[in-house]
């Protein structure tokens, strides 16, 4: 009985876990685009928030703008196309925490969301992006043995 509950299991795990990882990669994608998508449809305001609101710490508030920016509208595509999942997740990861280092209002009101979209990052940085992805006929060609 045992036995037949561990296949089964491992079927379901076969057919689960590149849907969940595809899934993950797809909802963290679009959170982060949309967010580029607005910071760079209103710049001004994008400034005005980096300058006047944002935190960021150690570079200067121009430079995290342009940064954090092209970070949102390009990091998201690797993970959609599943592309070097791993570290360009790892490097979004660090992106996540940044904001919520920079922006203390998010600590009433976002905070969960970004602790959700952190777990999702780390799912793709700790299994990868999984059977679909381009990173896995890159595996293959590349670490054939």
């Amino acid at each position: 009985m045992l036995n037949f509950y561990q296949l089964i299991v491992d079927k379901m795990q076969c057919y689960f876990t590149p849907i969940l990882l595809l899934f993950t990669r797809l909802w963290v994608a679009s959170v982060f685009l949309k967010s580029g998508y607005l910071k760079i449809t209103t710049w001004d305001s994008t400034l005005y928030l980096f300058e006047e609101e944002y935190q960021v710490p150690i570079i200067p508030w121009e430079l995290a703008a342009y940064a954090g920016t092209a970070a949102e509208l390009i990091l998201p595509v690797f993970l959609i196309l599943g592309l070097l999942t791993r570290p360009m997740a790892a490097v979004l990861f660090v992106f996540n925490i940044m904001a919520v280092v920079s922006y203390p209002v998010l600590w009433e009101g976002g905070f969960y969301d970004h602790q959700l979209w952190g777990l999702m990052i780390l799912i793709n940085v700790v299994w990868g992006a999984g059977l679909i992805s381009i990173d896995q006929p890159l595996k293959k060609h590349f670490f054939a043995r």
